[in-house]
């Protein structure tokens, strides 16, 4: 099956590893400082309730028979700790059924806590990272060539994405169509950037075509 080795392209290969492996590191730390006070044991939204209301109606979790904090810190701690030798690379180096264990394990994790989060994990960038991570799974280690079929997944991947959130868009409002959006989108973005301001105080297109009315008339 050499056809289907994409020998040129490694370096797109330790990008995907890596930084997949780096995304679910900062979602597992995130997870270890957050989950106890909001879905925790006396949290928001426990898990435990959950767990009694919902029983076997449940995802995949490890929770299915038992939460606890010290237990969700251990999920957590593990999965960062998995995630953290694959940014490094060490899983990589040996044969491809070690990154792919170690990504399967990450996922499971991570899949356990989502299937939980209930309110505060219910957003498509959860559903995403687990695709994501699944798909990592089968990109093989540095004694093989990438295989291709991984490759055009991850493509299709970004595609069903970017074209899916331009559809949404487009049909959701009247402002997305009418190239409106961001008159006010700066205002409402929970983390703006350091240009978000400048582009937030430059004139509307109406306020130009007035402008440029008013000029013409003079």
């Amino acid at each position: 099956m050499e056809w289907l080795a994409a020998t040129d392209y490694e370096l797109a290969r330790q990008v995907l590893q890596r930084g997949i492996a780096a995304v679910y590191l900062i979602a597992f730390l995130s997870t270890a400082a957050q989950f106890p006070a909001l879905l925790g044991e006396r949290g928001l939204l426990p898990v435990p309730r959950l767990v009694a209301v919902a029983g076997d109606r449940l995802g995949p979790t490890l929770f299915r028979w038992r939460y606890s904090d010290a237990l969700l810190r251990g999920v957590a701690v593990t999965g960062a700790a998995i995630a953290a030798l694959l940014v490094l690379g060490l899983p990589q180096l040996g044969p491809p059924w070690i990154p792919l264990i170690a990504f399967l394990a990450i996922w499971l994790l991570y899949q356990s806590v989502v299937n939980v989060g209930q309110t505060f994990y219910g957003f498509g960038w959860e559903t995403l990272l687990l695709e994501a991570g699944f798909t990592a799974a089968f990109l093989g280690s540095d004694q093989s060539a990438p295989p291709t079929t991984i490759l055009i997944l991850f493509v299709w991947l970004v595609f069903r994405l970017e074209f899916g959130a331009g559809m949404i868009k487009m049909r959701g409002g009247e402002e997305w169509r009418n190239l409106t959006a961001l008159y006010y989108h700066h205002e409402t973005q929970p983390m703006p950037n350091p240009v978000s301001r400048f582009a937030h105080l430059l004139p509307s297109r109406s306020t130009v075509s007035r402008s440029s009315a008013t000029t013409s008339l003079s």
